[in-house]
């Protein structure tokens, strides 16, 4: 097998578990979810292993993400703690199953569309699930992925916008980073950004140049977030930002993760113009002074490392 073969084995093999690992995945699965209001008309319910963001007003709920498939009900369970109104749309920022697993139970959970809403692509009634082209083509390529749980409106512009609750609401499609289908969604009235996996508080960038994601994306996707974000004062407050896993962020805190993502890039690819090998560069450990705070069992170091170095060399 060649480098890049087992780089995209191991990535592809961790990005398909339901969550950053299939193993946090089950433990969540016990654990009750958290209902968080983050500000204006948006809230952060955590603990379905993926982050999602529920915005809800007199239209009903709008949800980014659906989190794992084995919370389905208890996500559900969540939002009716925040409305009796029927979910319209859910928004996956990608196709991995931490954030599209429960899509099957939000739309059948869902009423008929109100007028004006989108109806799903079959004809039947339920929440429209909305997502980047490339979310639709990755998820109804998989066999094991039933067809309701497909994106039923897609977007392959360089953007696609709503207006929900009273509230402007945009799907920023940020490309090659995580995945090659990845969005963040910009909720302009409430001044919340959720932005699916390509920025996380709990680990290093995920991200498989198999399925076309890319270090280079990744620091792209996090400019893109950081010049949506307006600090409230001393570069703090603001704009608040929704992680595809970890807690609620702000501008500072993108900042941070970007200059360590970086950082890291930058020290790679000198290793690499001076002739280093892949273990050489591994053994150099360029992450040393950032792997205690996001270094993980399940994404380790030399994992982050070996992605990047496979991102670099193409």
């Amino acid at each position: 097998m060649t480098r890049g073969g087992a780089v995209a084995l191991v990535c592809g093999a961790l990005l398909a578990a339901p969550g950053p690992a299939a193993a946090q995945g089950r433990a969540a699965a016990h654990d009750r979810l958290e209902l968080v209001h983050v500000q204006g008309g948006v809230y952060l319910l955590a603990g379905a292993v993926g982050n999602i963001a529920v915005q809800v007003g007199p239209d009903g709920a709008l949800l980014v993400d659906a989190g794992a498939p084995e919370r389905g009900e208890d996500v559900l369970a969540a939002v009716r703690e925040l409305t009796d109104g029927p979910i319209r749309y859910v928004l996956n920022t990608h196709e991995h199953a931490d954030h599209t697993g429960g899509n099957t139970a939000l739309r059948e959970a869902s009423g008929p569309p109100a007028t004006g809403a989108v109806l799903v692509t079959d004809g039947t009634d339920g929440a429209a699930i909305v997502a980047h082209e490339n979310v639709r083509q990755a998820l109804s390529s998989r066999q094991d992925t039933p067809v309701d749980a497909w994106p039923t409106e897609t977007y392959a512009t360089p953007f696609h916008d709503l207006y929900f609750n009273g509230e402007p609401v945009r799907l920023l499609h940020l490309p090659n980073a995580h995945t090659d289908g990845d969005s963040a969604v910009i909720f302009r009235r409430s001044d919340v950004i959720a932005t699916g996996d390509v920025f996380a508080t709990t680990h290093y960038p995920m991200f498989n140049p198999a399925q076309g994601g890319s270090i280079e994306g990744i620091l792209a996707a996090l400019d893109a977030i950081i010049d949506w974000t307006v600090p409230h004062q001393l570069q703090e407050g603001g704009t608040l930002v929704i992680p595809g896993h970890g807690r609620i962020c702000d501008e500072a805190d993108v900042v941070e993760y970007r200059d360590m993502v970086q950082i890291v890039r930058d020290r790679i690819e000198d290793l690499i113009r001076r002739g280093m090998t892949l273990e050489q560069v591994k053994a150099a450990r360029p992450t040393l002074d950032y792997d205690a705070r996001y270094g993980t069992d399940y994404w380790t170091p030399e994992m982050f490392v070996e992605a990047v170095y496979e991102s670099l060399s193409r």
